[in-house]
């Protein structure tokens, strides 16, 4: 199984001040759900998105595809220290990476496209034909290529894979034909940049000594 990379990692507000619109980020949860993506793609690697810098309103958005919403966005600081309104951070490893390919000039042109795309489904078929085809894989029946790409409903790596080919950077598909959070992360263009642990967040947020710092990481996302 593919293992995390060896990086640092690295305060929030310091990380937030390096992120670019169109950062990879790389999630590994530790849900039932995550384990079989991990289990099935040899990877820890079990959920995929991207960032876009909203500066004017001094936020980072996430964008993703997710199991029972669909295509969303949610800022980053939900992640680090209210993941989905619980009060806790997002359970288990974030990541942020950079594909080398990606142009900030063609930033627009991704919101546009992405954002197009907020309320579309999650593809539950898609998670079923992808371990139809791992198991053939593993017997020796390789289906020719990839299924057509969705266009009503996405996984999290199909919305991504979609997303950034829309500006021209190409993520590979497995040979087995999909695409999962553990191609990203196995794409020699995408440079790892660093780790976000909201565990160290949330310490930071109840440290007593420190009302500051607990207002910048709480407001901005």
């Amino acid at each position: 199984m593919d293992d995390f990379p060896t990086l640092p990692t690295i305060p929030y507000q310091k990380l937030r001040q390096e992120i670019r619109s169109g950062d990879i980020l790389l999630c590994s949860g530790d849900g039932p759900f995550s384990g079989l993506i991990q289990h099935a793609t040899a990877s820890v690697w079990s959920h995929v998105a991207f960032v876009l810098r909203l500066d004017v309103i001094h936020r980072i958005m996430i964008l993703e595809s997710v199991e029972n919403i669909g295509v969303r966005t949610v800022t980053l600081s939900s992640y680090v220290s209210d993941y989905n309104a619980t009060g806790r951070g997002y359970p288990g490893r974030l990541m942020i990476a950079r594909h080398e390919d990606l142009r900030q000039e063609n930033i627009n042109r991704l919101s546009t496209f992405a954002t197009g795309l907020l309320g579309y489904p999650y593809n539950r078929e898609e998670i079923i034909r992808i371990a139809m085809r791992i198991g053939l894989g593993t017997v020796g029946i390789h289906p020719n290529g990839p299924d057509p790409a969705p266009r009503k409903e996405f996984i999290c790596s199909e919305y991504v894979h979609l997303c950034m080919q829309s500006i021209g950077v190409h993520i590979d598909y497995d040979p087995l034909g999909f695409i999962a959070p553990a191609d990203f992360a196995r794409c020699q263009k995408i440079k790892p940049i660093g780790f976000i642990d909201p565990k160290e967040v949330q310490k930071e947020m109840r440290a007593p000594s420190s009302k500051t710092n607990h207002e910048t990481l709480a407001v901005p996302a």
